[in-house]
């Protein structure tokens, strides 16, 4: 290219208001990123990128018309203050250097390798859309959900719209204790009146208005000081109105001695479960749980053999436990089983054991055991210029800001590529512009972020109207005509 045609070139990427020239000192080639995935992890690391570098340019691919992921479609509805984040991904969506891509599904209407040949760079950052399995008979039966889809259910997720649980039954059990399961019990728990005022859907606001379950047991299989969940979520539970607690003294055996060695953060869990527990509650208190209709409580040491069915073998009827004891201490104990059983009558039970990632592309090393993208420290292995952030990097652990910090690791690995020549960023890429042509080929329409902001007004109005921050829409059909109007 002439330098006249190039000058000119780079005037109008210039003023084109999304893009910058100057890199480090001396023109250069503008790197593109593309990342894959319009949740935290996706839009943590898009936020690192911008403001780290100040000519990269990135594009966020997600495969719903709606961004945000599990922010949106994972935080309970009662847990308003932990989607204040969405503030945050909005104004990197609105960077002048970052654009968003919802309705394209990466893996089907554009490959992994077509991103490669149009970005510098390719983040995956799709999260995990897999549930874990149980492995035990039964778990099929009518009244047995994941948690994952039961969230979806209430959150709104297109693919869990048609889930429609049974809550016709007294007794719930959700296996796993982790703030997940600890949400879902406490959503089928709540007084209708809290959740109204929310943005659960009005389909589980009315299945829930009808519910009979009035009993929600939270089995795991190791003890009350490995209990995976987190204080707040348990003193949620502790002061959730219209309900008691009720527990197993002997779960709690040699706890009080254990106490003194353990870290402050798992010290003051244990001893609320312990004061929840074992002491008698003070009289307001104690009130209080005597005028409550709805109970629920930990069981511990117990791990699912098999979900039984009603005599008719289509619905779920209870739940065989494993009874289990501990060997070892502290977060290494390990679950052994005792060889005795229990059976517990329920109509509904709860998965709770985990998130799971799934391959997206076969060009993309996976390991199915720990279902997660081979990687190291976010660089995909064998995949040069392909990186991975969030649960699909570690796999589904911690609270949005560990994904925030994991988000913003992988970031610091894509920049430290581009400065160290690892990652070439000589030679100008497409980006958007071929990728935006195949899709158009391929009768697929994007939708903007601009688009989004004409779904969320649908349906913020859609929730004022009835006294609720939002009612979502719940078909990406609803949401395609809404961004297109």
């Amino acid at each position: 290219m002439s330098f006249h045609k190039r000058l000119l070139s780079e005037v109008k990427l210039w003023t084109s208001g999304r893009r910058s020239v100057i890199g480090r000192g001396k023109a250069s080639c503008i790197p593109k990123v593309c990342i894959v995935g319009g949740g935290p992890a996706g839009f943590y690391t898009a936020q690192h990128l911008i403001k780290a570098r100040q000519d990269v340019e990135v594009d966020i691919y997600e495969r719903l018309p709606v961004p945000f992921g599990l922010v949106r479609f994972g935080v309970a509805p009662d847990h308003p203050e932990v989607k204040n984040v969405i503030n945050t991904f909005t104004q990197t969506a609105k960077h002048s250097r970052c654009s968003f891509y919802g309705n394209v599904n990466v893996g089907k209407d554009v490959s992994v390798e077509q991103l490669q040949q149009a970005y510098h760079a390719v983040i995956l950052s799709y999260g995990a859309e897999g549930n874990r399995s149980m492995g035990v008979p039964g778990e099929d039966l009518a009244g047995v959900h994941s948690a994952k889809d039961f969230v979806g259910w209430y959150n709104g997720q297109p693919s869990c719209r048609e889930l429609r649980p049974d809550l016709s039954c007294e007794t719930a059990v959700i296996l796993g204790q982790g703030n997940v399961a600890l949400d879902v019990a406490r959503i089928l728990l709540s007084p209708i009146d809290i959740l109204k005022k929310t943005d659960i859907t009005q389909p589980a606001l009315e299945a829930l208005a009808e519910s009979q379950v009035r009993k929600v047991l939270i089995v795991g299989r190791r003890g009350p000081i490995q209990v995976a969940c987190t204080i707040k979520e348990v003193r949620e539970m502790v002061n959730l109105p219209g309900t008691r607690p009720e527990m197993v003294a002997a779960d709690f055996e040699g706890v009080t001695e254990a106490l003194k060695d353990l870290p402050r953060p798992r010290k003051r869990l244990t001893e609320l479960m312990l004061k929840t527990a074992l002491e008698i509650a003070v009289e307001k208190e104690q009130e209080r749980r005597n005028k409550a209709s709805r109970i629920w409580g930990f069981r511990f040491f117990r791990s699912p053999i098999e979900v039984l069915a009603d005599p008719d073998c289509n619905r779920t009827a209870g739940i065989r436990l494993a009874v289990n004891k501990l060997e070892g201490s502290g977060e290494a104990a390990r679950a052994v089983l005792t060889g005795e059983v229990e059976d517990v009558p329920c109509g509904l039970v709860i998965s709770s054991i985990g998130y799971k990632s799934l391959p997206i592309d076969p060009s993309v090393p996976f390991d199915t055991r720990k279902a997660i993208v081979l990687n190291n420290m976010g660089r995909v292995q064998e995949a040069a210029g392909v990186y991975c952030s969030g649960w699909l990097k570690t796999g589904p652990t911690g609270v949005i800001a560990t994904t925030m910090n994991n988000s913003f690791d992988t970031a610091r690995s894509v920049l430290e590529d581009m400065d160290s020549g690892t990652l070439d960023v000589s030679a100008g890429k497409p980006g958007s512009q071929s990728i935006s042509t195949l899709l158009e080929k391929r009768g697929v329409k994007p939708v903007t972020f601009s688009d989004w902001e004409k779904i969320d007004n649908v349906e913020m109005r859609r929730g004022e109207a009835c006294g609720k921050p939002r009612e979502k829409l719940l078909t990406v059909e609803e949401m395609l005509q809404v961004a297109r109007t």
